[in-house]
């Protein structure tokens, strides 16, 4: 199926891994025909991606961005726009969790590292490219929410992650008026370096959590990539304020 999204230009936040989920979404949408702005807080990371995307033939750009800090995420827009002139997508992968523990126990930095990127991030680089997408009457938006931000564990984490999908939600009512789709994916376990303390999961870890879905799976990065893509493009164009949840049946609301 052709998704139709030749020449359009995607910023993805949290390339940097390069067996992340990020990375795996700008693949797919360069193969797709999208120009990549690749962006993360760990440069070289976000240079490997774009270096990935070019070689699939298509147009790319790195920045060391850290999405919490609202002016770096003003300076990286508005140089992908000199040289794009335009942002059609935004994907707003990058994320953290600072970890569990009991709730008394938790010191104020845990919340703010989880509140500061997972939703500050998502709100900055949202803010950044709505002027432009409003203008044009066109755009998609992806925000990363979690399992957790329906589930509620671990607390600091899915309180960021719930934010950030009733913004989702707002924002598509606000903005639906301009022709802005957007939308939300909600990820179970994916066996990236996210997980296992930056190890990856454990094989254990993935055959209990196989265990407890009906699937009987975890995800995969390029799972993940396939739901991006599809939200993005118009092929799914009457869908918006809705949370995908790719989670191989973990959680039905």
């Amino acid at each position: 199926m052709d998704l139709e999204l030749e020449g359009k230009v995607a910023l993805v936040t949290g390339t940097g891994s390069q067996v992340g989920m990020g990375k795996a979404i700008s693949l797919k949408l360069a193969n797709e025909g999208c120009d990549i702005v690749s962006c993360d807080i760990d440069l070289e990371g976000a240079i490997q991606t774009a270096d990935a995307v070019k070689a699939l033939g298509r147009k790319a750009l790195a920045f060391k961005t850290d999405v919490s800090n609202k002016d770096e995420v003003g300076e990286m827009v508005k140089a992908a726009l000199q040289e794009f002139d335009k942002i059609d997508i935004l994907v707003n992968t990058a994320g953290l969790t600072s970890g569990g523990g009991a709730f008394h126990e938790q010191a104020e930095e845990y919340w703010e590292k989880d509140i500061n990127v997972n939703l500050y991030g998502t709100m900055h680089c949202v803010k950044a490219v709505l002027p432009g997408m409003m203008e044009r009457k066109w755009g998609k938006i992806i925000n990363f929410s979690s399992i957790s931000g329906r589930m509620g564990l671990p607390i600091s984490y899915a309180a960021a992650k719930g934010a950030v999908l009733n913004i989702t939600r707002g924002l598509a009512m606000q903005y639906g008026q301009y022709g802005i789709n957007v939308n939300g994916i909600a990820p179970a376990m994916v066996a990236t370096k996210f997980h296992g303390g930056g190890k990856g999961p454990s094989l254990e870890m993935i055959q209990m959590t196989a265990d407890r879905v009906p699937l009987k799976r975890i995800q995969t990065v390029e799972d993940i990539a396939n739901a991006v893509a599809f939200l993005v493009s118009d092929v799914s164009k009457n869908i918006t304020g809705q949370t995908l949840q790719v989670d191989g049946g973990w959680f039905m609301p």
